[in-house]
């Protein structure tokens, strides 16, 4: 592998690497105490009402830092302890400047409880869920993920990556902030007479193998790929991950960089994609590859600088895997293209649907032992890595497609994309639950409905609508898919039409995924 350095190309300032040693966990580590503080658990229980937007959301928690604040992630941190009754929990973080002091406080919190901390320092989500599976232990992840740099966040998992959701953990952890207590406590937890012990542990070099153990990447052709970290974890483990292969990179933005300076570290954005496609048409590189901040997330370029649609991509993935795989199953969300639906049947595999948002993905997943899982937003989840999602991996499958294959990745992603997609439009709205029954209403005696995740309608002749609220955010998200762009553009704008009708919005809000 070659990195371009910055006298071969002017996209991307320099390109930094940590070096990293091989560190096995085990109860013998030097151990250090958790700065003392007062237990939180005595704290005005309303403490946390005051905050109009609360950073609990339905996957995780996430907002502005002026919210996401030490005294939350240590209140947090332990009744995720209480919450877990595991003996250890994993803690990492991503580079955002508040992310350290974040982790030490959820650290502190946990260790209250007489619960060890593995802290794993700075890591991807995906090396979290790596730590998670391989020791099978609850973790925390301090991220905002694809969020402004004035946003941070907590990712929680259970053993084996298991997934934490507000129906699994989440609300439980919301009434302690606010009362002190888990549900069905009598009374607030005391503090343990000695606290838990933290830590060190560096997995990096582990997750590297084993990563490189899932994908077959022996005898790819060479390659050139342009590859976007945005300066978010991607820039930490993609140097050892691609170290060895027949690829010369031409890098944009590797260094840690929790600030964004160049763009926001959301790919899903096409106004983040400009830098990449310029990188790829300008090095005629073979495909690009955009990383969202944690890493969790990977979208694709074609040698044209084209955005190849993650449905696309994860029937590219689909059908490679079920010629390996006969029979296998992959779960993919509500919004994925009949297009891909179809190629996983006609490759003989079987798809299953599933909820938008990674909880509801790897619990049908688990639940129906599927090899593979993708959502229309970019998240990739992978059978043999804990059915959790992974850029990185996901990287390094499309690698092993592009390189083992002899035409253009325009070429070979060309028979997935069998309808034209809206992609995903928001509207910022006062009232969704109206906004919806309203489209509801104007649809009912048009076609089959059905309300698995927001309101699905289904027309017949190739097109079909989804409208949910976010979890996030004051807006309504659209997907409107049909067998042609004429089609599709007509039956997005009357359902847009009707939106603005109920609510009186019409703003569109890019860039918005959860």
């Amino acid at each position: 592998m070659h990195f371009k350095t910055t006298a071969e190309t002017a996209i991307m300032p320099g390109l930094t690497t940590a070096t990293q040693s091989t560190c096995r966990v085990a109860t013998n580590l030097p151990a250090r105490r958790p700065a003392q503080g007062t237990h939180p658990t005595g704290a005005d229980p309303n403490r946390w009402i005051m905050h109009p937007c609360h950073p609990i959301k339905a996957y995780d928690i996430r907002g502005h830092v002026d919210d996401v604040t030490p005294e939350l992630a240590r209140t947090v941190g332990e009744a995720f302890a209480y919450l877990a009754k595991a003996e250890k929990i994993v803690v990492a973080h991503d580079m955002r400047p508040t992310s350290p002091v974040l982790a030490d406080a959820f650290t502190a919190g946990v260790s209250t409880t007489g619960t060890d901390v593995i802290a794993l320092g700075l890591a991807s989500t995906d090396q979290l869920y790596f730590a998670s599976g391989t020791l099978h232990l609850p973790a925390a992840m301090i991220t905002a993920s694809h969020n402004p740099a004035s946003d941070n966040g907590i990712k929680l998992v259970g053993p084996g990556a298991s997934p934490i959701a507000q129906d699994t953990g989440l609300e439980d952890i919301h009434t302690y902030l606010h009362t002190g207590r888990l549900p069905g406590q009598s009374h607030p937890a005391q503090a343990p007479a000695s606290a838990g012990h933290v830590y060190s542990a560096d997995l990096h070099q582990a997750y590297t193998s084993y990563l490189r153990g899932l994908v077959e990447l022996d005898g790819i052709r060479p390659l050139k790929v342009a590859i976007d970290a945005g300066n978010g974890m991607a820039g930490h483990v993609l140097p050892d991950l691609l170290e060895g292969l027949p690829l010369d990179i031409v890098p944009l933005y590797f260094e840690l960089d929790g600030t964004f300076p160049h763009h926001d570290a959301d790919p899903m954005n096409p106004a983040n994609l400009t830098d990449l496609q310029a990188a790829v048409v300008g090095s005629g590189a073979d495909l690009g590859i955009a990383f969202d901040g944690d890493a969790d997330r990977c979208f694709i370029l074609d040698e044209r600088g084209a955005p190849i649609p993650p449905c696309a991509l994860l029937a590219w993935m689909a059908t490679r895997l079920l010629a390996r795989k006969p029979d296998s199953t992959v779960v993919h969300d509500l919004l994925t293209s009949a297009g891909t639906i179809e190629a996983i049947t006609e490759a003989g595999g079987t798809p299953v649907r599933s909820r938008v948002g990674h909880a509801f993905v790897k619990l049908a997943m688990e639940a129906h032992g599927a090899a593979l899982g993708g959502e229309a937003s970019g998240h990739y989840y992978f059978g043999d890595f804990w059915h959790a999602d992974s850029g990185p991996l996901a990287a390094l499958h499309v690698l092993n497609a592009v390189g083992h294959s002899v035409q253009p990745v325009s070429q070979a992603t060309a028979p997935f994309r069998r309808y034209a997609s809206s992609g995903e439009v928001n509207t910022r709205v006062t009232d969704a639950p109206a906004v919806i029954r309203a489209v509801e209403e104007a649809f009912e005696e048009r076609g089959f409905i059905d309300r698995l995740d927001g309101l699905s309608v289904s027309l017949g002749s190739g097109c079909w609508f989804n409208l949910r609220p976010s979890n996030v955010d004051p807006v309504v998200r659209l997907t409107a898919e049909a067998p042609t762009d004429q089609a599709m553009s007509e039956l997005r704008d009357e359902i847009l039409e009707l939106i603005a009708g109920a609510d009186g919005a019409t703003a569109y809000v890019p860039g918005l995924s959860e």
